[in-house]
């Protein structure tokens, strides 16, 4: 019994892995993918509500209009002014015949220079003529009478002082020799008139300068007057010239008489023509706004013609501040013209203009504008007053 007391108590196995352990573990694995799909489905939302978002703020920015903006130009404090203008002559008058006839002969053509009192052409008269010789006669025929009468008068004024005619018969012979003296009178008056409508076949220049029409020919019938006819010449006094120029009223207070100008020609690249101002209309021009304005231009070489298309340069003062805006950038509205700029509120401020000279592209504004405003350009019809707009400059959006 010893042997089998001190024998060692048999060994028991120790037990298998318990059946709970794969349990656990698939527990872990549907937690792990239960987690997965909970992220999942927040990252799904969470995308889902950023795009939504991001959509929303897209509709909010298209909502608002987007305009391109400028500063305006300032225009250069320049003290000339160019306008247009045409040349004239100084004294430019038709001459027409005082009398009656046919033309004889013609002595000047276009393009001759003359001089006052030069012999223009001749007329043939023979009316006239056989009037005057026939007029002579008559006051020949009175002066006879007259001679007659003074004697018979005389000769009756020493017979009444002896008594030997009556006072009544004397007094008709002293009428009767007066009434001859106004006759004679009469007849002299007739003869000069004619003398002077004969002179009239002679046709002179009435000053000097240059003839630029000539209307009549040899044999070509002559009426005495303006009626229905052109007149025989056209003459024109070109030295100096006339340039008669319509300065806009913005500037009328700068044009003085005695101011210098000058002007150019396209056919005279370079060259400039020096001038005066000699008068002004000293009044505004209601249809055109305009301050009518002669220049009388030096021409003794006779370079310049008369309605020649020329510009004028005035040296005057600028006395407002000018700047220029693009052409797109006006709008037009029932009030007048208008530009849109862009207050520091990112709002549409509408401002009425005062538009001066078209430069094609561009346009002055005289008035209206600050140097520092932001100018939408190309502006839609649909811009109003107050309007939020996104400013876009250099290719870039700005809120």
């Amino acid at each position: 019994m010893t042997q089998l007391m001190e024998q060692e108590p048999p060994m028991i196995e120790s037990p298998r892995t318990s059946p709970r352990q794969p349990k656990s573990h698939a527990l872990r694995v549907v937690v792990v993918l239960l987690l997965v799909l909970v992220l999942a489905g927040a990252l799904a939302l969470g995308r889902r509500f950023s795009e939504r978002r991001a959509l929303a703020a897209e509709t909010e920015k298209l909502a608002v209009t987007t305009v391109a903006v400028i500063k305006p130009s300032a225009e250069p404090a320049s003290d000339e002014l160019v306008l247009p203008a045409q040349l004239q002559a100084y004294v430019e008058s038709p001459i027409y015949s005082r009398t009656n006839g046919y033309l004889l002969h013609w002595y000047k053509d276009i393009g001759a220079h003359v001089k006052k009192s030069d012999l223009l052409a001749d007329i043939d008269t023979p009316e006239v003529d056989q009037e005057l010789s026939q007029a002579k006669a008559a006051r020949e025929q009175i002066a006879a009478q007259l001679e007659l009468a003074k004697s018979s008068a005389e000769r009756w004024i020493n017979l009444r002082k002896t008594d030997s005619v009556s006072q009544q018969e004397a007094d008709q012979e002293i009428n009767a020799y007066k009434q001859s003296q106004a006759n004679l009178a009469a007849a002299d008056a007739n003869v000069r008139r004619l003398q002077q409508m004969e002179s009239f076949k002679h046709i002179y220049a009435p000053f000097g300068g240059v003839i630029t029409q000539r209307n009549t020919d040899v044999g070509a019938l002559i009426n005495a007057g303006a009626s229905g006819q052109k007149g025989l010449f056209n003459l024109a006094q070109v030295d100096p010239l006339r340039v008669y120029v319509s300065v806009p009223q913005t500037y009328s207070p700068s044009i003085r008489q005695g101011m210098t100008a000058y002007i150019q020609l396209e056919e005279y690249p370079g060259q400039k023509f020096n001038g005066k101002i000699v008068r002004t209309a000293d009044a505004i021009d209601p249809s055109t706004r305009t301050l009518l304005t002669e220049v009388d231009v030096d021409n003794r070489d006779g370079r310049l013609l008369p309605g020649a298309y020329a510009q004028v340069h005035f040296a005057v003062p600028v006395q407002t501040v000018r700047m220029a805006i693009p052409v797109n950038a006006l709008l037009f509205r029932p009030e007048g013209p208008r530009v849109a700029v862009v207050g520091s509120n990112q709002k549409i401020q509408l401002k009425a203009v005062i538009i001066g000279r078209d430069f094609g592209t561009r346009l002055e504004i005289l008035g209206g504008l600050d140097p520092n405003d932001s100018i939408v350009v190309n502006p839609p019809d649909s811009l109003e007053e107050g309007q939020e707009v996104r400013v876009k400059a250099g290719g870039k959006e700005r809120s």
